[in-house]
């Protein structure tokens, strides 16, 4: 028999509620949300890392005024430069003006080039900054190719082949290789200039100038990324959706290039960044070498003239760009994993 209303009009509490829907966000709040946490750990980083060179330069104990002039220097020669550098006001007063200073872009005169130093970064980031990007570019290029390879011939002549190269690659350092591209190309062949820049007003010229440095730079950089992109490959060869894509009807090589080398950036993207960071701030013997007026030079001769302007803002601008590019490297596992943008 049924109930009656009045037996089941009481249970209706008993009734389960509907459930709630979860809030769905859209791509590009994600995205914001994602850039914004970045953002504020760079910010972070970046203070910190100015007060750590601050302290070391001008407060821990030592006179940095008599550092500049050397030990034999006169007293009121210290005092004068000390008044001039701002030495004689208390740290935290130096600290905030700098760092004002750092983001209106004046950046103080240099003491030894009489100059500002926002002009002499200027002049040599022209330098230092396209030789980078010709060295990143060739290592991606050598590196992705060779590991690609690599792990689609695993435990064959060829993988042994690469693996013996980059071993190779990463024992010998760049100033090696440096020296013996200069006596192959520029001593025996007489192909690219041993050194120096003629400047970019030169054209294809000063373009050749920087081919050996950047293939000097590039190789042992190259043999460590070829390895982690072999072993990034082998990983994601074992995944089940790669035998589906073969099934499918793919070949290997497309298999390779469209699906298993998306899936195997992530460690190889955190590498590249960390290189392309030490390709900026890491040039110095390179330049040295090749007698290139790069970043990397200007540091070395400014180190050595003990011109500590110029070491403090370049230190802090170096600094900068390597949190920068780790920042872009962060938008960039955004960009190729989605679900990153998701975490917490």
């Amino acid at each position: 028999m049924s109930p009656s209303p009045a037996s089941w009009r009481g249970r209706e509490y008993e009734r389960p509620l509907p459930r709630a829907q979860p809030i769905r966000y859209n791509g590009a709040v994600l995205m914001t949300s994602f850039a914004l946490r970045r953002l504020a750990t760079f910010i972070a980083t970046l203070i910190a890392t100015s007060l750590v060179v601050f302290l070391v330069l001008e407060v821990l104990p030592g006179d940095p005024a008599l550092l500049m002039l050397g030990i034999d220097a006169q007293p009121d020669a210290v005092a004068a430069l000390r008044a001039k550098l701002g030495l004689d006001k208390p740290a935290v007063e130096r600290y905030l003006v700098w760092m004002a200073g750092m983001v209106r872009g004046d950046l103080g005169i240099s003491h030894t080039y009489g100059t500002s130093v926002a002009e002499l970064i200027g002049e040599r980031l022209v330098v230092t900054l396209p030789l980078a990007l010709i060295a990143m570019t060739l290592t991606t290029i050598i590196a992705l190719t060779l590991g690609v390879f690599a792990a689609s011939k695993h435990n064959t002549i060829g993988d042994y082949g690469v693996m013996t190269a980059t071993q190779l690659g990463i024992a010998i350092p760049n100033f090696w290789f440096a020296i013996l591209l200069v006596l192959l190309f520029a001593v025996a062949l007489g192909w690219l200039p041993a050194g120096g820049f003629p400047g970019w007003d030169q054209g294809p010229i000063a373009l050749k100038s920087l081919v050996l440095p950047a293939f000097a730079l590039a190789l042992v950089q190259a043999a460590i990324l070829a390895r982690v992109t072999r072993s990034a490959v082998l990983e994601v060869l074992r995944e089940d959706f790669v035998r589906t894509a073969r099934a499918k009807g793919l070949t290997r090589t497309q298999t390779l290039w469209r699906h298993v080398l998306r899936n195997s950036l992530i460690p190889v993207v955190t590498i590249m960044g960390l290189q392309f960071s030490n390709l900026l701030a890491g040039t110095i013997i390179i330049e040295n070498v090749f007698y290139l007026p790069g970043l990397g030079r200007l540091i070395f001769q400014s180190i050595n003239q003990r011109d500590l302007i110029v070491v403090k803002d370049v230190v802090v601008l170096l600094a900068a760009k390597v949190v920068v590019i780790n920042f872009i490297v962060d938008l960039l596992y955004a960009v190729i994993d989605p679900r990153l943008r998701t975490q917490r």
